[in-house]
C-alpha cells in the first residue's frame, strides 16, 4: 500500500468547461485554485474558490467583482508574462500546501495551449507533486517513481507517453501488455494503445515522467 501525500486541490483552467459529472468520484479537496476564467467554471459548478490566478485578460467582470466581495484571494499578474495562467495556478496551489493535485477545465481551446498544459503537468518542476487531469475526452495521470492506479473497464484504452526524455525501468501490472523494467525512449510509441485486463492497473516509473492517457 502506497501512503498518498495530504493536501490536495481542485485547480480549474479556462478551456472547456468541467461537467459536475466529471468531478464524481474525484474524492474531496481542500482548495480550489482557478485560473482566469477557471472562476467561471467555478462558479456554475456551485464551488468556493480560495484563489483565482492569471493575468484576467478572459474571467468575465460580474465573476471577479463577485469573488473581490467574497474576499477570494486574487493574484493578477500582467499580461506579458513568461508562464500560462494554468502553471501560475500549479505554483499557487503548491504554495497552499497541496501535494495532489486534479486539474479540469483543459480541453477546447487551442490545440497547442492543451500540448504545452500536458507537458506543463509532467514538468520536473512539479516532480514533487501527484497531478490527475481529465477533460472530456480523456483521463491523464503524470506517474513518476510513486505507483499510480488507474481505473476503468476490461478493453479500455491506456497510453503510456514518455515525457522530457527517456522513462526508465517502467514496470505495469493489469495492462495486457506487461512491461517489466522497460525503458520507453523519448517519442517512443510503444506504449501507445494499451489495455485494461480488468477493473484496475497500476504503472511505476524507475527514473524519468511518463503521462498515462486514458480516452474516453
Amino acid at each position: 500500500m502506497v501512503n498518498r501525500p495530504a493536501g490536495r486541490a481542485l485547480v480549474i483552467a479556462g478551456g472547456d468547461a468541467p461537467r459536475a459529472e466529471d468531478l464524481l468520484g474525484e474524492g474531496s479537496w481542500e482548495w480550489v485554485v482557478a485560473a482566469d476564467s477557471g472562476l467561471d467554471h467555478a462558479e456554475a459548478l456551485g464551488l468556493t474558490v480560495d484563489r483565482v490566478v492569471g493575468d484576467l485578460d478572459s474571467v468575465s467582470p460580474a465573476a471577479l467583482r463577485r469573488a473581490r466581495a467574497a474576499g477570494v484571494a486574487i493574484e493578477e499578474h500582467p499580461s506579458d508574462k513568461d508562464a500560462t495562467d494554468l502553471a501560475l495556478a500549479l505554483e499557487a496551489a503548491g504554495d497552499l500546501g497541496a501535494a495532489r493535485l486534479l486539474v479540469v477545465g483543459l480541453g477546447g481551446g487551442r490545440p497547442d495551449h492543451l500540448v504545452a498544459n500536458l507537458l506543463l503537468l509532467a514538468s520536473p518542476a512539479f516532480a514533487g507533486v501527484e497531478i490527475d487531469a481529465t477533460t472530456a475526452d480523456a483521463r491523464y495521470v503524470v506517474v513518476r517513481s510513486q505507483p499510480r492506479g488507474l481505473r476503468g473497464r476490461p478493453g479500455d484504452v491506456v497510453t503510456l507517453l514518455p515525457m522530457h526524455g527517456v522513462a526508465r525501468k517502467v514496470h505495469t501490472e493489469g495492462l495486457r501488455w506487461r512491461l517489466h523494467g522497460d525503458d520507453l525512449p523519448a517519442g517512443s510509441t510503444r506504449g501507445v494503445s494499451n489495455e485494461l485486463t480488468g477493473t484496475d492497473a497500476w504503472v511505476v516509473v524507475g527514473e524519468g515522467v511518463l503521462l498515462a492517457v486514458q480516452p474516453r
